[in-house]
């Protein structure tokens, strides 16, 4: 069963909080981490957000929180931000939104990975907001980003919209701050310095 609901989350990767380095990000608080691991939060019907630039391991720590609800007997769906809007955009003109918006909104843990990365077009973004705005106080959502939130107007267009749109995430939320170094570029540099030592 467990692994039936991580084939059905679509995690890019198979990730758990085990192998996470909390080390390489100080800033982040890894007793928050762990207490969110116990899922509570979920059945609450809670949000978490996860900040920080690129290559901090926000992804790594939303697919070890997906794993852990996995294994507690939720049910997970994994989804970039880009992948969601073009779906939902997709369902509205083959006729079939309210059948997606309804599988979406019946899942105990929708994670979106990186709004950001890619402004999104008005209707998309609508669209976005509406699927957010469905599931709160209904279901928990997990979002990633690597802009801090006067930032998200830029994604998400107007003012409006965006206020409206964290109004709802914000109102019972756990916020993990992950600033610090990219973890990447750190390797990377380790990889160098004892590939040219």
């Amino acid at each position: 069963m467990v692994d039936r609901r991580i084939k059905a989350a679509k995690f890019p990767a198979t990730k758990s909080l085990d192998s996470f380095d909390f080390k390489a990000i100080p800033k982040l608080n890894k007793m928050q981490v762990l207490e969110l691991a116990r899922c509570e939060w979920i059945d609450r019907r809670e949000n978490v957000i996860a900040l920080g630039p690129s290559g901090t391991g926000k992804t790594h720590i939303a697919l070890g929180l997906g794993l852990a609800a996995c294994q507690k007997g939720m049910s997970v769906s994994f989804t970039a931000a880009a992948a969601l809007v073009n779906e939902l955009l997709e369902a509205r003109d083959e006729r079939r939104l309210l059948r997606v918006q309804k599988q979406m909104a019946a899942v105990k843990l929708l994670i979106i990975d990186e709004p950001g990365f890619v402004p999104l077009s008005r209707t998309g973004a609508e669209l976005l907001f509406e699927m957010i705005s469905q599931r709160y106080e209904r279901g928990a959502s997990l979002i990633t980003s690597n802009l801090q939130f006067d930032e998200w107007t830029e994604t998400f267009g107007t003012e409006r919209l965006t206020g409206a749109l964290l109004d709802r995430l914000t109102h019972h939320v756990n916020i993990l701050e992950m600033n610090g170094e990219s973890y990447r570029l750190a390797q990377s540099r380790v990889r160098k310095s004892t590939d040219t030592a």
